[in-house]
């Protein structure tokens, strides 16, 4: 990589949240930023912000691509930070007339992978190099070190990853959170994945917040208390959701009030397209045949929360809806209930991070990325929102043994290992919430994902049959090998037509 330049200048386009916090930590590394979005006032927002900063000097703004490009070194490096869709394309078409061989886009929006790679395919023939890159921590780590998740060819990737080492979060041993992710739109199909294995981590959280406040009774400070205890030690210590759920569960405004308490129960991010990230890897797990429930139902119940209205419709038309009863137990046993709560939690997160990194590897062998997963355990490593350390150790040593190996995590010893000890738990704390009527979608999809994927006597026997008796499916025999999952051979005439 001897012959990479150093890149000193380079075009923000887009400078919203994420944007923004992008183009003040490049400045910080003493990066020209040229800027260019849409909208004037949010760049003159954005430049009174890098004033307050001292950092006003080295952005400046650019109403048109004409301009932009004129003012940019050779070769051009542009970052995207755009809404999901045709807003990429519109870009792109756009600053086609001025782009020349070598020329590089770094996409760091939440866009689709496909997206990605078809215009990776439409770049191509003119020499502009296309990389996907997932950008996660939210507009705060963007501004003082996200983690990274690039995807595209090798040069393209020799061009932008020193760039990108430079300002990444760190990890506790000092190594960047960014790595080359793979070929092809990798990089935005690991972020994609990513969201999803986040999706699952915080509804099973949330789900013992719930728990916790209204089967156990506990207040908002009690509730920040053990979250705390649960990121000091342990298999949660070191992860980024309990810790910043600690937070949410203390902090109060200006009158003395837990802002908790005022937080209406409706997240509609991926009801009015400004999240697309969750969708997808439902959809890459269904088209990829790869069982992901904990990711799904997290998403599921997500969609159910958007529809506040039609879910107070609801509760009219049934005349109230199921309670969610108290929990009744001594100190020792509220003790041992709060432990079974945080290994439930703990193997509902590794459940979520083994779907996700499965659907991953059938995307992989599908499109012959060459995806290093010890390179994407190491971008989850910090500045994510996914982050949980005892995780990411387990992780990394598995990966590291050798890339080559089964990546079907429930095929490892040590997975079944941590999932087996913590199966009692979790197995508690579904039977608890039925009893109590608490909502528990993502803790109890894990449960049943660990039951029907090791088990090897499922009620499908008798579905089997069903689907030969009324259309002909066929269907194997016991007493015959375990294959693949092709069409059986035998038929029986269950009733003569």
């Amino acid at each position: 990589m001897a012959d990479v330049p150093e890149i000193k200048k380079l075009a923000m386009i887009g400078c919203g949240s994420m944007g923004g916090g992008m183009a003040l930590l490049f400045a910080s590394h003493n990066i020209h930023v040229l800027l260019n979005d849409p909208s004037e006032e949010t760049v003159n927002n954005l430049l009174s912000k890098a004033k307050e900063d001292g950092l006003e000097s080295r952005l400046s703004k650019h109403l048109d691509y004409a301009d932009l490009c004129k003012n940019l070194d050779s070769p051009k490096v542009f970052i995207f930070s755009l809404p999901h869709g045709t807003v990429g394309d519109g870009v792109v078409d756009g600053l086609k007339p001025y782009l020349e061989k070598g020329d590089l886009i770094l996409d760091a929006s939440n866009e689709h992978w496909q997206n990605t790679q078809r215009r990776q395919g439409k770049l191509v023939a003119q020499g502009v190099y296309y990389v996907g890159m997932g950008v996660s921590g939210g507009y705060q780590a963007a501004r003082r070190g996200p983690s990274m998740c690039p995807g595209g060819e090798d040069r393209a990737l020799d061009l932008c990853m020193p760039l990108l080492e430079k300002v990444a979060a760190r990890d506790g041993k000092g190594r960047a959170c960014v790595g080359r992710c793979g070929m092809g739109g990798s990089g935005h199909y690991v972020k994609m994945i990513h969201n999803g294995i986040e999706h699952g981590m915080m509804s099973a959280q949330s789900e013992a917040w719930q728990i916790m406040s209204l089967c156990l009774g506990m207040s908002y400070d009690e509730i920040g208390d053990e979250f705390a205890r649960w990121n000091a030690d342990g298999e949660l210590k070191g992860t980024f959701l309990i810790d910043i759920g600690a937070q949410i569960n203390k902090q109060r405004d200006d009158k003395g009030k837990h802002v908790l308490s005022v937080v209406e129960d409706k997240v509609v991010q991926d009801i009015d397209g400004s999240e697309g990230t969750g969708v997808w890897s439902s959809e890459e797990a269904i088209r990829l045949h790869v069982p992901a429930p904990t990711l799904s139902d997290a998403h599921n119940v997500r969609i159910a929360s958007a529809f506040r209205k039609d879910r107070k419709r609801v509760k009219e038309t049934f005349g109230g809806h199921f309670p969610i009863e108290k929990w009744t137990g001594s100190a020792e046993e509220k003790k041992a209930c709060l432990e079974d709560l945080r290994q439930a939690v703990y193997a509902s997160f590794l459940t979520a991070f083994v779907q996700g990194i499965n659907i991953i590897d059938q995307a992989d062998q599908e499109n012959r990325w060459s995806i290093n997963f010890s390179e994407v355990i190491q971008i989850w490593r910090n500045g994510c929102i996914i982050r949980a350390d005892y995780i990411a150790d387990l992780l990394e040593e598995i990966f590291q043994k050798s890339e080559d190996q089964d990546r079907d995590l429930l095929h490892l010893e040590v997975i079944a290992t941590e999932l087996k000890s913590n199966f009692p738990a979790l197995k508690k704390v579904v039977a608890m919430g039925v009893e109590t009527n608490a909502i528990i979608p993502s803790m109890s999809a894990t449960l049943e994902y660990l039951k029907y994927s090791v088990n090897t006597i499922l009620p499908t026997q008798f579905y089997e049959a069903q689907l030969d008796y009324f259309g002909k499916h066929m269907f194997d025999l016991k007493s015959e090998p375990a294959g693949e999952p092709v069409t059986g051979k035998h038929h029986y005439e269950w009733k003569p037509a």
